[in-house]
């Protein structure tokens, strides 16, 4: 069988606004590099209303915003502000410890508007993990797009279907944001150790399975199952490499040991990150 597990999402309350959680998952912490995978939306904000995720930290990973529609003000402690927009990457490496907000932007708020996409990590390897924080946005039109038999695909990270994108990465990924007509059908290449696909809206065939809106499917290696799409649908494609080593993952915090995490945690306590500029307000460290 292609597909080794279904992961159904959970509903997350993030204060006001809920979130579908796929990673990490039982039995499935990761799919390649991704330990952490949240869909948003989609949520219409009416005018006056928006998204407020305060200032808070993380340590080695990335996090990888990817919109189909809306926008959000990244702000982070190294003075980066960038507006996110549908197609746009913000990649943003935590390394040894970084700190950000996310927030709807004024024009957004003032107007109300319908906010949907998807927030993953991808864990740091071995040996990257202390890094020097960095963030880099990617337009949308900076990344390779290509259509085939009525799928349309647009390389995130990593390579894929000829293509390759430009947002630089620490460890083989792919990342895929694919577009079906009604009817169309898509082969999924078998280069990448761990392979998963998500659907976002719509109803995917894979011989008699059926991969509905909500759902993670994690791929048998080696296979190249067909996907087929039941209606319009779109979906993501995700993995990469298999991780060597084990990460653990608490709060915002990912690591290779409880030992690093255990120093972030006392350090986001002490005030120890660096402030994002412009931001009065922060996360407390949880209590559990």
């Amino acid at each position: 069988m292609p597909i080794l597990h279904l992961v159904s999402a959970r509903q997350r309350d993030l204060g006001g606004f809920a979130v579908r959680r796929v990673l990490p998952a039982a039995g499935h912490p990761m799919v390649g590099p991704f330990i952490f995978f949240d869909h948003m939306g989609p949520k219409q904000f009416e005018p006056g209303h928006g998204i407020d995720v305060r200032p808070h930290p993380h340590i080695a990973l990335a996090t990888v915003t990817y919109l189909f529609s809306g926008s959000l003000e990244h702000r982070d402690s190294l003075g980066n502000v960038r507006e996110i927009r549908p197609g746009d990457v913000n990649w943003m490496t935590a390394g040894r410890g970084i700190a950000h907000s996310e927030r709807t932007t004024h024009g957004a708020r003032a107007a109300g508007e319908n906010i949907h996409g998807i927030q993953s990590w991808v864990a740091l390897p071995d040996g990257h993990e202390d890094i020097e924080p960095n963030f880099t946005h990617y337009p949308a039109s900076a990344l390779p797009q290509r259509t085939l038999d009525g799928v349309t695909l647009s390389v995130v990270a990593g390579e894929a279907f000829g293509q390759r994108s430009p947002v630089v990465s620490l460890w083989p990924t792919l990342y895929v944001h694919a577009g079906f007509v009604a009817g169309a059908s898509l082969e999924v290449p078998a280069e990448y150790d761990e392979r998963a696909v998500y659907v976002v809206s719509g109803e995917l065939a894979v011989g008699e399975s059926r991969i509905i809106e909500g759902q993670l499917a994690v791929l048998a290696p080696g296979t190249k199952p067909t996907l087929r799409a039941v209606g319009e649908t779109r979906a993501m494609l995700l993995g990469g490499k298999r991780f060597p080593t084990p990460r653990y993952i608490w709060w915002n915090f990912v690591a290779s040991s409880r030992e690093r995490i255990a120093l972030a945690k006392d350090r986001w306590a002490k005030g120890q990150f660096a402030p994002v500029p412009g931001e009065t307000e922060f996360i407390p460290l949880p209590s559990d």
